[in-house]
C-alpha cells in the first residue's frame, strides 16, 4: 500500500492540470487514468467532433458553392482521410498532456481503473487483472460521464452507436436516425448530413432545445431542416428491431398516434450519466444524488472532508470549461488559502451548430422567472453587414438587459461565430459594462462583433 499526499482519480481537463497543480507545489500526487490521458473532451468530445465538424462545413460549402458563384462539378468525400485527421489531432492532443504529466516532478500516472476500498482509499486494477492499493490526504475525482442507454424494447438487440463510437465509424451511415436532439444529437446530425447521410432526429421534448428562449430554438430548427434533416417533436420511441445489418426500424408515438421511421443505422444521443458505479463512492462514505452524481457543496468538497469532485461526475453544467474552472477553484482554495465558490460564476457555453450557439447568463424566460425588469433586444443576421458579405445570414442575436442598472445580464448569438461574439458579451457582463456604452464602443468595421453596436441601437429610445 502507497500513500500520497495528494490522488487524482481521471485525467480529464480538470484532473490534469489540478494533479500538475499540486505536484509543482511539492506534493507527492498520483494520478489514475483508466483509459486515455485527456477525458472524454480530447478522446470522444470536443476534439474529435469539432475536428470532423470543420472538415463537414468545407463540404458543406463546396455544396453550396453555387450561390457564391463558385459551381464544383464533381467532388467525393474520403471518409477514411477524414478520421485519420481526426485521430492524429486527438493523438497530438493526448499525447501532448501526456508528456507534460510525465515529465512533472513529484507526479506519478498510474493506467487502471479505480475503486474505493475504504476511508480515503483505493484499489487500481491494470489492464493485467494486477491490483495496487493507494492511500492518501486528498482525493480529487474527476472521472466524467458516460453515455446514457434508455430503457426501450428492442435496444439491446439492435446494433447502435453512442457519441463515442460513432466517430470511428467504417464509413458515412447511408440513413441515421438519432434518438436525442441535445447538443450531440444536433451536432452529430448536422455533421454527418453534411457528409452524406441523410439524418432523422426523434426528439421527446415539444421542440428543440427546451432549456433556451423558443425564438433561439426556432432560428436552430430551421437551419437545420433548411439542411434537410427530420425532425420529429414530441415523439416516444416504443420499439427498435433490426431486421438485418443495413435496417433498423423503430415504432414510435406522436401526438397520440403511431408511426414507422426505417433508417440504416441508430445513434442513441439521449444523454450521458456519471461514471461512478465502478468506482464505488459509497465504501469511502461519500454521498452521491438519484443519479449517481457526486454531491458536492460550493466549493468542490464532498460530504467526506478532503474529497472532493470536480467536472462532469458531480451535478451541473457538463461542460470541458466548467470543469477546467473546477480545477481552479480547488487549486485557489487549497493551495492559495482562499475561498473561491462556484456559486454565480458564469456559465458560458456553445454549440457548433451551423449556425452555431453561443450562450451566456439568463434567458429571456429565465430573466422573467427571477423577477427582473427587463429590455430584450434582438436583431436578425440578416441585419448583420459581415453575415451579409459573406453570405451566411442564417441566425439572429438577442439580449437580455436589466433596466436597474442597464447592464446586460444574458445574451444569445445564433449566427456564424456566434460563440466568439457572445464572448464579446460575456465579457462585457464581467466588466459591468452599459447597453449604451456597448452601443457606442468603436468595434473595428466589418466584424461580426460591430453588430453589438446595432443590437443595443434598437434600446436607444427606451
Amino acid at each position: 500500500m502507497q500513500h500520497f499526499q495528494a490522488l487524482v482519480i481521471g485525467s480529464g481537463q480538470g484532473g490534469t492540470p489540478l494533479a500538475k497543480k499540486l505536484a509543482n507545489s511539492g506534493q507527492t500526487t498520483l494520478l489514475v487514468e483508466k483509459r486515455w490521458i485527456g477525458g472524454t473532451c480530447i478522446n470522444d468530445g470536443c476534439t474529435p467532433t469539432k475536428t470532423m465538424i470543420a472538415d463537414a462545413r468545407k463540404a458543406f460549402i463546396i455544396q453550396n458553392g453555387y450561390k457564391w458563384g463558385i459551381y464544383v462539378n464533381n467532388y467525393t468525400i474520403d471518409f477514411e482521410q477524414i478520421r485519420e485527421r481526426k485521430d492524429k489531432v486527438v493523438q497530438q492532443f493526448r499525447n501532448g498532456s501526456q508528456k507534460g504529466l510525465e515529465h512533472t516532478p513529484n507526479l506519478t500516472l498510474v493506467f487502471g481503473e479505480a475503486a474505493f476500498t475504504g476511508d480515503k482509499t483505493i484499489t487500481v486494477t491494470n489492464s493485467k487483472g494486477e491490483q495496487e492499493t493507494y492511500t492518501a490526504d486528498k482525493i480529487f475525482i474527476n472521472t466524467g460521464a458516460q453515455p446514457v442507454i434508455p430503457d426501450i424494447e428492442g435496444l439491446k438487440q439492435t446494433p447502435y452507436y453512442t457519441s463515442t463510437t460513432l466517430l470511428d465509424a467504417p464509413y458515412v451511415p447511408p440513413h441515421l436516425v438519432i434518438l436525442g436532439a441535445g447538443y450531440i444529437g444536433l451536432e452529430l446530425g448536422q455533421l454527418f448530413k453534411r457528409l452524406g447521410s441523410e439524418i432523422t432526429i426523434i426528439e421527446r421534448g415539444s421542440r428543440l432545445l427546451q432549456h433556451e428562449d423558443e425564438d433561439v430554438a426556432d432560428v436552430i430548427q430551421q437551419a437545420l431542416q433548411e439542411d434537410g434533416i427530420r425532425i420529429f417533436t414530441n415523439t416516444n420511441v416504443l420499439k427498435v428491431t433490426a431486421p438485418d445489418e443495413a435496417e433498423v426500424n423503430l415504432t414510435v408515438q406522436q401526438n397520440g398516434r403511431q408511426l414507422q421511421i426505417e433508417g440504416t443505422h441508430l445513434l442513441v444521443a439521449s444523454g450521458r450519466a456519471p461514471q461512478t458505479k465502478q468506482l464505488h463512492p459509497a465504501a469511502a462514505g461519500i454521498a452521491t444524488d438519484e443519479r449517481g452524481f457526486i454531491t458536492v457543496n460550493e466549493y468542490l468538497e464532498t460530504n467526506v472532508p478532503g474529497i472532493y469532485a470536480l467536472g462532469d461526475v458531480k451535478p451541473g453544467p457538463a461542460f470541458t470549461h466548467i470543469s477546467y474552472n473546477d480545477y481552479i477553484v480547488i487549486a485557489h482554495n487549497l493551495l492559495n488559502n482562499q475561498r473561491v465558490s462556484i456559486h454565480d460564476r458564469p456559465v458560458p457555453y456553445c454549440m457548433f451548430t451551423d449556425p452555431q450557439l453561443g450562450r451566456i447568463g439568463y434567458t429571456e424566460k429565465q430573466a422573467r422567472e427571477k423577477g427582473f425588469d427587463i429590455w430584450v433586444t434582438t436583431m436578425p443576421m440578416t441585419h448583420v453587414a459581415r453575415a451579409i458579405e459573406t453570405g451566411e445570414t442564417r441566425g439572429l442575436m438577442k439580449a437580455i438587459v436589466n433596466k436597474a442598472d442597464n447592464q446586460v445580464i444574458g445574451a444569445a448569438i445564433a449566427g456564424t461565430e456566434g460563440g466568439e461574439v457572445m464572448t464579446m458579451l460575456q465579457l462585457a457582463m464581467m466588466g459591468k459594462l452599459t447597453w449604451q456604452q456597448l452601443r457606442e464602443t468603436i468595434f473595428a468595421h466589418p466584424l461580426y462583433a460591430e453588430s453589438i453596436n446595432n443590437l443595443f441601437l434598437q434600446l436607444e429610445d427606451k
